[in-house]
């Protein structure tokens, strides 16, 4: 028998099939607009505050759809946007700054898919709405850091060596030494070859060094920097409770940050504009104040201001500095006082617990380090300024050694407190951003895209329907059934893989619809040439398939080499597109050779004697 699938083809091609139904559902049934809520401190919410929750919404008398507590967080579903920012409001005065409260939108998959890992696909900005951040790394003071960093590193090796120095200071264009005499200069050279390889070390001046960076180290240096911002800012996305983010690095200075499905913007913006950490370093009590006031400032400390603006003298070594930060929660101290828990890394803690335990009686500063930026007009035009603020929040006089967890004090309000936490959990910035770009997409508009989607794949798949029908009767027929099979396993791989669906893959899907049937055409006009050559029904059946297996291969398998072209070299939208394509490349090839094959097999392969073709 020339056309008959053995029982495992046939049985591979419905399984495929069932598969394709079941993953594809999902995205049938939409999403709910939802809150959600999950702890600042760093500690989960718990089963009687998510019962508290769900009470506070039940008395207010909001038109709960579904309450879950899943992994120390609280999604409540409601039945409109209306309840759904009503009860925001009423949550975040209810936690008072306790917890995230965040808008968004969950899909409403029935359980009985959910336990199957049955979800929906992700829909990206422009189909579910939401905002776009566009961030400006600031690399000027990323590479201003990574010479600080120098100098002290310097001035701590030359203590190490007893190597005497009149000023190691930052210069433009390096880092420029000065020193006493000509064997202060040997002696720091040695230094210098020693421990500083990495720096082009040139003369220039008597018994003086610029010390400069290379440009390939310049570069690596912007490089770690853009890549930290971006895990740190995934981190603090993280903490909003935020789903599918899409975070991402545009050129070398810049990052993409869009929030699908997210409605009230504040709060990510101050997370994301935000660049604060500490810095723990020794009060330096050898040394007069005033005198430091006056201009005298002791080599090896710096004049720093306490909050309410009296004058504190440090010592420039760092002790630990927040990327050492592994966890931090906020709280109350044996006073009432509001505190951050500190939790620091390995090294970290090495450093904190070597210093507390040789200077025990001693006071120990908390440095807080704040990047701020503001548009000033000048001249009729925008300029940016951006500043760095510095202010000691907290003078304590260390009584006992400690290391790995200790407690920071000396914050104005709990709330500050909360902030400080969250921001130091999820990272330090390597360098301060700005926001140069917002845009806010409504859930309308969003609404409105996936419509004009929606009809634009309706109308291109009657359309081809239609067309099958009419030219190829019979078996048009068949291939609109492979076409359909197509989208459904199209949408279930997708699902699937929970890709970010956005206008760009729905314009993938429908030029897949337009291909997919491109295979069927070869192979009905083959089938065609080959009754029209005299053949039997089932011999032009059977050379039709196996003669335009080839044409269809090759056809195929350049669009998907263009297709792999543009997701290797294509950006954002144009990666979305090329991933659809190739997905329904492969799928359509699937579905129009082996989907069409099976149901001509059963119509009229076998033993059957078939005197004309309905095509």
């Amino acid at each position: 028998m020339q056309n008959h699938f053995p029982v495992w083809k046939n049985l591979l091609v419905l399984i495929v099939l069932l598969v394709g139904i079941v993953y594809s559902l999902p995205n049938l049934y939409g999403s709910d607009p939802a809150v959600q809520i999950s702890s600042l401190t760093g500690t989960p919410l718990d089963q009687a505050q998510a019962d508290d929750i769900k009470a506070a919404i039940g008395n207010a008398g909001f038109a709960l759809k579904n309450f879950e507590f899943v992994n120390g967080k609280v999604l409540a579903r409601f039945g409109n946007t209306d309840d759904q920012l009503k009860a925001a409001d009423l949550l975040r005065d209810k936690m008072n700054g306790k917890a995230t409260v965040a808008l968004n939108l969950a899909p409403a998959t029935p359980g009985w898919l959910r336990a199957l890992g049955a979800e929906p696909m992700y829909l990206g900005l422009d189909l579910r709405g939401g905002v776009h951040f566009l961030l400006e790394v600031d690399m000027d003071t990323a590479v201003k850091q990574a010479e600080e960093r120098y100098i002290n590193d310097i001035r701590a090796a030359f203590r190490d060596a007893k190597v005497r120095y009149q000023s190691v200071s930052k210069e433009a264009g390096g880092i420029k030494i000065s020193l006493p005499n000509e064997e202060s200069k040997v002696a720091a050279m040695e230094v210098l070859n020693k421990d500083f390889r990495d720096l082009d070390v040139n003369e220039s001046g008597e018994n003086e060094f610029l010390l400069t960076m290379p440009e390939r180290d310049l570069r690596e240096i912007k490089k770690s920097a853009l890549a930290q911002n971006i895990t740190t800012l995934r981190n603090r996305i993280n903490e909003l409770g935020v789903a599918e983010p899409i975070i991402q690095q545009q050129g070398d200075s810049r990052i993409v940050v869009q929030l699908p499905g997210v409605q009230d913007t504040t709060r990510a913006k101050e997370l994301l504009g935000t660049t604060a950490t500490l810095e723990y370093r020794l009060v330096d009590v050898e040394h007069d104040v005033q005198a430091a006031l006056s201009g005298h400032v002791p080599v090896g400390s710096r004049l720093y201001s306490d909050k309410n603006g009296k004058p504190v003298l440090l010592k420039r070594a760092v002790i630990v500095t927040g990327d050492q930060i592994t966890d931090a929660s906020s709280g109350m101290d044996q006073d009432g006082a509001a505190a951050v828990f500190i939790t620091l890394d390995s090294v970290g803690a090495k450093k904190m617990g070597k210093m507390t335990q040789e200077n025990i009686g001693k006071p120990m500063a908390v440095v807080f380090i704040e990047y701020k930026s503001e548009t000033r007009m000048e001249d009729g035009h925008k300029v940016q300024h951006k500043e760095k603020v510095e202010k000691v929040i907290s003078v304590a006089t260390i009584r006992d050694s400690f290391s790995k967890r200790f407690q920071t004090t000396g914050l104005d309000s709990p709330q500050e407190a909360r902030n400080l936490a969250l921001l130091l959990r999820a990272g330090a910035l390597a360098a301060p951003v700005e926001i140069v770009e917002e845009r806010a997409i409504g859930p309308s508009l969003g609404q409105e895209n996936i419509d004009q989607g929606t009809t634009s794949i309706t109308v291109g798949f009657l359309l081809v329907v239609l067309f099958m029908i009419v030219y190829y009767r019979g078996f048009g027929l068949i291939a609109n059934f492979a076409l359909l099979f197509n989208l459904v396993l199209l949408t279930a791989i997708l699902s699937l893989l929970q890709a970010t669906l956005t206008l760009p893959g729905m314009a993938g899907i429908v030029l897949t619809l337009g291909m997919a049937v491109d295979a069927n055409v070869l192979i009905n006009e083959r089938i065609k040439e080959e009754l029209r050559n005299g053949h039997s029904t089932q011999s032009s059946i059977y050379i039709g398939y196996e003669k335009a297996f080839g044409t269809i291969l090759d056809s195929n398998l350049t669009t998907f080499l263009v297709a792999f072209l543009l997701f290797s070299f294509g950006t954002g939208p144009v990666k979305g597109f090329a991933v659809v394509l190739m997905l329904g490349i492969v799928t359509s090839m699937f579905t129009a050779i082996l989907g069409t094959r099976m149901l001509v097999n059963w119509i009229y392969g076998g033993d059957r004697h078939v005197a004309k073709l309905s095509i």
